[in-house]
């Protein structure tokens, strides 16, 4: 792995001239780059973040619940030695709606939704429901292993004077460096250059939300159980990760969520004590507090020009099911795919038929799952009387029909669907 401090000059007469130029390094970025390199491709990564800051604790404060899929497309990557050690198994996963927390110390209730791996681990070779990881760690880890396979990652990195051009990308990189390829991929999130570059509007909206996210040190241990309760201002997560401690996110309006994140950690404490219960015993914070606003943000097009959009750049979406990075290893495993093939048949990995086979294989999934998460959260984030009964039916029926709950499970462990290999644990 190389940063632009250290690489070595390149004479102006020569462009650097990879297969895929990736924009971006960050989570999406980073594995687009080793699955390609699996593939036999040269991707070159530009990302304006110096690597030291974006490997430090204090980056990034979120953990993300990989769905089992995925964790397998990590493995074949390289990555699952580095991560195992860091990954806590999610085996069940309790729901609940009301006006303060309670899933967790009540009885059982059929207005409780409850996830349960046993229930699809004969399709899933008894893999967890999926494992909660901190980011932090998953960008180590890639980072190691995109320094072992020899990508080339320059950062910190700019494009400038991006051209996308009939037949071939073009652009420099801050220091002048001229870069020429048959393809560039937006992975350069929500506010993407490139997706703007290749002419592709959005659609989306604000929440008025914001995600308080912190790391807490628990006295009982969680039992690899993950809890979600859907509260009138949002929902309240408490996920499960190693060494005895959870990630919490904390949905509150926007004010609040600040608030929160500027109060002393005494009254920090007392306020999450209050939210979280006791059904854990005791709980203190761990590191800092960080906080994120929360919005939808679709792309109209998965493709334009010689450019293909994944991860956040091409749908920023809600983290209420915890699936926004699950999407993007989903276009990452698509897109890469069919580069990959079509390299092997000698075609312009770039051209408007290639891109136009991820675009077909990403589309649906990509609205559908959109469409949903933002309904779910329209749908929670409401304290009136009607569609409080609206929502306890719906939860009963859920939880009482067994085949409606494992289908469920089996679509947010990403083994629904027509599956890229690098999903299935398989190697491109």
């Amino acid at each position: 792995m190389t940063s632009t401090a250290a690489a070595p000059a390149v004479p102006p007469s020569r462009a650097l001239a990879p297969d895929v130029l990736i924009a971006g390094g960050g989570l999406a970025g980073a594995t687009l780059a080793l699955a390609l390199k699996q593939g036999g491709l040269t991707p070159l990564v530009i990302d304006p973040q110096p690597p030291a800051e974006t490997l430090a604790p204090t980056f990034d404060g979120r953990s993300t619940a990989v769905a089992f899929s995925s964790f397998r497309m990590l493995k074949a990557l390289g990555m699952g030695e580095a991560l195992t050690p860091h990954a806590c198994r999610m085996d069940r996963i309790l729901v609940t709606d009301g006006r303060h927390p309670g899933a967790a110390s009540a009885p059982p209730s059929p207005a409780f939704l409850r996830f349960d791996a046993d229930e699809i681990a004969d399709r899933t070779d008894g893999e967890p429901l999926g494992y909660l990881i901190e980011n932090r760690r998953i960008r180590l880890a890639q980072a190691e292993a995109m320094s072992r396979a020899g990508v080339d990652l320059r950062a910190p990195a700019r494009l400038t004077d991006l051209k996308l051009e009939r037949d071939r990308v073009t652009a420099r990189l801050d220091d002048g460096t001229a870069v020429r390829a048959p393809l560039v991929v937006a992975a350069d999130g929500r506010g993407s250059a490139v997706r703007a570059a290749a002419g592709i509007d959005t659609v989306g909206w604000g929440y008025g939300q914001s995600g308080v996210v912190a790391t807490v040190r628990l006295e009982q241990d969680h039992g690899h159980v993950a809890h979600e309760y859907f509260l009138p201002a949002g929902p309240f997560a408490i996920l499960p990760l190693t060494d005895r401690r959870a990630s919490l996110v904390w949905t509150e309006s926007t004010r609040r969520a600040e608030a929160l994140k500027a109060a002393s950690d005494a009254a920090f404490l007392s306020h999450l004590r209050r939210r979280f219960g006791e059904f854990l015993g005791q709980v203190t914070v761990e590191g800092p507090r960080f906080v994120y606003p929360l919005s939808l943000e679709l792309a109209e097009a998965l493709t334009g020009p010689r450019a293909a959009l994944v991860g956040d750049a091409a749908h920023g979406v809600h983290p209420v099911a915890g699936q926004g990075l699950n999407m993007g290893l989903k276009d990452v495993a698509a897109l890469t795919e069919v580069l990959v093939e079509a390299a092997r048949r000698g075609e312009d990995i770039g051209s408007s038929a290639v891109l136009d086979r991820y675009s077909r294989w990403r589309r649906f999934d990509k609205v559908t799952l959109a469409a949903g998460f933002d309904g779910f959260v329209r749908l929670f984030s409401n304290d009136l009387p009607p569609v409080r009964l609206l929502r306890g039916l719906g939860m009963a029926m859920v939880n009482r029909v067994a085949p409606l709950r494992r289908a469920f499970m089996q679509e947010a462990g990403g083994a629904a669907g027509d599956l890229p290999r690098l999903l299935r644990g398989e190697a491109v």
